[in-house]
């Protein structure tokens, strides 16, 4: 008791008066905001494996921060782990992704565990933000913390769970403007971490009242989102086929005051594509089916080669030779606005449409060339070279919303196709065979 006495947990204190320092570990779209967020207010330096990424945060530190953080706060990017041997306070905001098998690969999550193990001191704080199961923290996460620093969770360092919940590319959902859901170890902790999320999240913080909670708050809020996609992507394929217009369908039920108006589409990237899995597979651990969830993954797993179908079904109908077929996919990142091409599924769909025998060009003008070669082994185009049987629209970029039918028409030869994935030109397209989820 005497040294817990002796430890300094007041770790909203230390970081306000610069007496510690607070670390990010893991600079993507979750990590970078937070380092750039709470270096407003405290003393920060933002870590990760990647130099290149450090590089160009670093860049646009110089560009957008530096002014801003030339009061309070401080920030320090780095690919170093030397750089960390100060801190105390670790927010742990690495991908928790999963393998070609859809089984979570904690790989990222277990090594950043094992580097801040190697640092940590009594009264340090290590919260995670990172997308795991119910009870993650409790069985996988501070077991490794313990046995790896030789230190007790609770009464030599505090351990707490903030599930990430910005929006890439959505100026509306930021870390600031966006409540945070909170939760630690035990007590004392949960009101320290309360108040150091305080201090950057202008929206407010809810605390709840166990790690697990948090946990699976995080997985019940995108799992919603998917189940739902779901069965508006189901709809969206059945009700034409039935004489209904889907979009005509989505706006009548929407005039009911508690129809939820998701819309179809492709589901990929590092969220909803793959939280889903995480609890799938520690629920497949107690036994217990989750056939809804699971049902629903599969819908939005396949409909890249189900739209694709759809897609070579109306050229064959229309006498097309699909060998002879030349197409067209704009769109490649996972979601607009975004250069994010993780779990894309525009790669799905570009592989769905080549094997059925059709050359297809792939242009996006948010996606990195180098970064999709290297991660799919697909070349993007520098720009369109019609003519093309089909111009499929993947993606809702801004950008993309402006064009018209003239410019589509330029593209295609005579009653070619355009397959409009996100409906961005329904009722703007006369000539055109026209087709949209």
């Amino acid at each position: 008791m005497e040294c817990m006495r002796r430890i300094d947990f007041d770790i909203y204190a230390r970081l306000a008066e610069r007496d510690a320092t607070l670390a990010v570990v893991g600079l993507g779209y979750v990590g970078a905001p937070l380092a750039f967020g709470f270096a407003r207010r405290f003393g920060v330096v933002g870590y990760d494996i990647d130099p290149l990424r450090v590089e160009l945060l670093r860049r646009r530190q110089e560009r957008e921060f530096d002014g801003a953080l030339a009061g309070e706060g401080s920030l320090r990017l780095t690919a170093s782990p030397d750089a960390l041997s100060g801190v105390a306070f670790y927010v742990v905001a690495v991908p928790t992704p999963v393998d070609a098998a859809k089984a979570p690969d904690f790989e990222p999550l277990d090594r950043a565990t094992r580097m801040i193990a190697g640092k940590l001191k009594p009264g340090d704080y290590v919260v995670y933000e990172s997308t795991v199961y119910p009870g993650c923290m409790e069985e996988r996460c501070i077991p490794l913390l313990e046995r790896l620093s030789g230190l007790a969770a609770g009464r030599d360092f505090k351990v707490g769970y903030s599930p990430e919940r910005i929006n890439p590319g959505d100026p509306f959902h930021s870390l600031a403007n966006t409540v945070k859901v909170v939760s630690a170890c035990d007590e004392a902790a949960l009101r320290a971490v309360s108040r150091v999320y305080g201090e950057v999240v202008e929206a407010g913080v809810y605390e709840a009242p166990d790690m697990r909670v948090a946990e699976a708050a995080k997985l019940l809020e995108n799992i919603q989102r998917d189940v739902n996609i779901a069965l508006m992507n189901e709809c969206a394929l059945l009700f034409p086929r039935m004489g209904a217009e889907f979009r005509e369908v989505l706006a009548a039920a929407t005039t009911k005051w508690n129809f939820a108006a998701y819309e179809p589409g492709l589901v990929g990237g590092h969220c909803i594509g793959v939280d889903p899995y995480y609890l799938l597979a520690k629920a497949g651990e107690l036994g217990e089916a989750l056939p809804v969830i699971g049902t629903c993954r599969g819908v939005n797993e396949t409909m890249p080669c189900r739209i694709a179908r759809v897609l070579t079904d109306r050229l064959r109908a229309k006498g097309r030779e699909l060998r002879e077929c030349r197409a067209l996919l704009m769109g490649f990142t996972y979601k607009e606005n975004v250069s994010d091409i993780r779990n894309t599924k525009s790669e799905e769909l570009y592989c769905a449409l080549s094997e059925s025998g059709m050359r297809v060009d792939v242009v996006d003008p948010y996606a990195d060339g180098e970064e999709v070669r290297r991660m799919y082994g697909v070349t993007l185009a520098g720009h369109p070279e019609p003519p093309y049987d089909l111009v499929a629209v993947a993606v809702a970029h801004d950008v993309y919303g402006r064009l018209d039918e003239a410019w589509f028409r330029a593209l295609t030869v005579e009653d070619a196709l355009l397959a409009d994935l996100k409906a961005l030109y329904r009722g703007k397209i006369r000539e055109l065979d026209y087709w949209s989820l």
